[in-house]
């Protein structure tokens, strides 16, 4: 017996006939010890996924209430720092200039740092951002600091959808869907109590504006135990990711021989250049026909919160459908008629023209559909994606400055209203031409 313990101790491969008995469980406990290990390994990273849970929502709260409690209060802040109506047009242009410009990097910062530590810088630019930008003394420094807030917008942004799919591979759906109501959420309350939540710290725009900080803030917290979370990816982790797996291997597709690509681009752009005029002016829309500001900020508010409800139900019903034209159709439809609201009775039927335009405005959800079902393979979604939206971030850019100027220029709204209703007509015709049962890779390759 002593025999066989010196030969254990020596040779750590020999083995004792009771150890050969154990080392060969069973089928069943085999089963066992492999769920029991299952069981074991996620509580490892139970906590981080809790905390991504947290933090998608916190910053989707986020990506948002720098426009909308802006659009609110732009009366008071055109006052306050003597704009003119095209400044301010200007200003309601830099959030998608801010979008193509500094979203085309958050891919390549979350290669090098990791999706974490990028978002959580974002939302850090954004809180930084918020809190100086009432107090930046002149013109030049509030466009400096809303530059910064929503270059921290635009990266997180980007890569809200990649954390969802890296994280959540198994759960994209329910985890977007999540992200798409805590986004719409965001931009409605914002819209809705930036007023009154003025009214109550004293009056001054500055303090309303700055008071959003705290929200921004917060959402850095959930984020900053993840940082470190960039470690080794795995082949699993890069094959959900689809925009690593893009850039991992080359794409020989030329979207740009697609007319389809074309057409949803240009259909996100118009879009796009809709939803930032209505964000950035139908507030002071309203106003100037004799809504109180308070009301008018509700009213902004209810068209963003359309979007909640109507994230879920279009896309589906698109999903289901050879051809997006009659949504796209129909959504156009909705959005004409709220102009024409807007133009011959402002006010007395304020509360449907905002639903009509919430309506209008879910064309984005749409785009973001049709992106997916027009491209077979996961490296031509990305590719259709980022053309499709940084092309149609660059279409946008002019919209809300252009309706500033007219504003200023014609001394009323009837212009600039005029000019959103002729934009929803070549909207709708792009949209319907981009909704038609094509393939991007099959236009490219037959050109």
């Amino acid at each position: 017996m002593a025999g066989e313990e010196t030969r254990t101790a020596d040779n750590p491969t020999a083995q004792t006939p009771t150890t050969a008995t154990r080392a060969q469980p069973s089928s069943a406990e085999r089963g066992t010890a492999t769920a029991a290990a299952t069981r074991r390994t996620p509580p490892t990273r139970a906590w981080a996924t809790r905390l991504v849970v947290v933090g998608i929502v916190l910053s989707a709260l986020n990506l948002r209430p720098a426009i909308t409690s802006l659009g609110a209060l732009l009366e008071e802040v055109r006052d306050g720092l003597g704009m003119s109506g095209g400044v301010a047009g200007l200003l309601t242009s830099v959030p998608p200039l801010c979008f193509a410009v500094f979203g085309v990097t958050a891919p390549r910062l979350a290669r090098r740092f990791g999706p974490a530590a990028v978002v959580c810088a974002g939302m850090a630019a954004i809180t930084v951002g918020l809190l100086i930008r009432p107090y930046a003394g002149g013109t030049a420094g509030f466009l400096a600091a809303s530059a910064l807030t929503l270059m921290g917008i635009a990266v997180s942004n980007v890569l809200m959808p990649v954390i969802v799919k890296r994280w959540f591979p198994d759960r994209v759906g329910s985890m977007t869907g999540l992200y798409s109501m805590a986004l719409a959420l965001g931009t409605s309350v914002a819209a809705a109590v930036t007023v009154p939540l003025t009214g109550a710290l004293g009056g001054s725009w500055q303090s309303g504006l700055a008071v959003w900080a705290a929200l921004a803030a917060a959402a850095v917290l959930p984020w900053l135990p993840l940082v470190r979370e960039r470690g080794a990816e795995t082949a699993t982790d890069r094959a959900h990711d689809p925009v690593r797996a893009a850039q991992d291997q080359p794409a020989p597709l030329r979207i740009t021989r697609s007319r389809t690509a074309w057409a949803l681009a240009v259909f996100f752009g118009l879009q796009a250049t809709a939803a930032y005029i209505t964000m950035g002016w139908m507030a002071q829309i309203f106003r100037d026909s004799g809504v109180p500001a308070g009301t008018a900020g509700l009213l902004l508010a209810v068209t963003m919160v359309m979007g909640v409800p109507l994230a879920f139900v279009i896309p589906r019903v698109a999903t289901r459908l050879p051809h997006q034209g009659p949504i796209v159709l129909l959504l156009g439809v909705c959005g004409l008629v709220g102009y024409a609201g807007l133009y011959f009775a402002p006010a007395a039927g304020a509360w449907a023209w905002a639903v009509l335009l919430g309506i209008s405005n879910c064309a984005f959800p749409l785009a973001l559909t049709m992106v997916g079902m027009r491209a077979r393979t996961g490296p031509g979604v990305v590719q259709l994606s980022a053309f499709a939206q940084s092309t149609g971030y660059l279409i946008s850019i002019p919209g809300p400055l252009l309706v500033g100027v007219l504003y200023q220029q014609s001394g009323g709204w009837g212009v600039p209203i005029a000019l959103m209703a002729a934009l929803m007509l070549p909207q709708m015709a792009v949209g319907f031409l981009a909704g038609r049962d094509r393939i991007v890779e099959d236009e490219a390759a037959a050109r």
